[in-house]
């Protein structure tokens, strides 16, 4: 019998002493912004690269919101895997961050 949500979401954070979303914060606010500098900025160029490939426009927010789909779609196959969990609240952070223009 699969787990209800609530469960899987308990393991999960019971899984590791940090918080879902003060992992997701630590990340995007460090390693990633690291890694990649600044959020919407990356957001735009990976944006630019799709609409190159797409042949459609495609804006940053528009490539926050299909990484949010990309974690999902995987989390129907595994949805007890933390690190898509953590990449969702990660990307919602970004898009909050684009929404307040920083």
């Amino acid at each position: 019998m699969e787990k209800a949500p609530e469960e899987i979401l308990k393991a999960i954070e019971e899984s590791k002493p940090e918080c879902l979303l003060t992992e997701a914060q630590r990340i995007i606010n460090g390693a990633r912004k690291t890694d990649y500098g600044d959020a919407r900025e990356n957001h735009e160029k990976i944006a630019e690269f799709w609409s190159s490939i797409l042949g459609n426009p495609v804006t940053a927010e528009q490539v926050v919101l299909c990484m949010i789909g990309v974690k999902m779609a995987r989390l129907c196959l595994s949805p007890e895997h933390r690190d898509s969990w953590v990449d969702i609240a990660g990307y919602v952070g970004v898009k909050s961050k684009m929404n307040r223009g920083e």
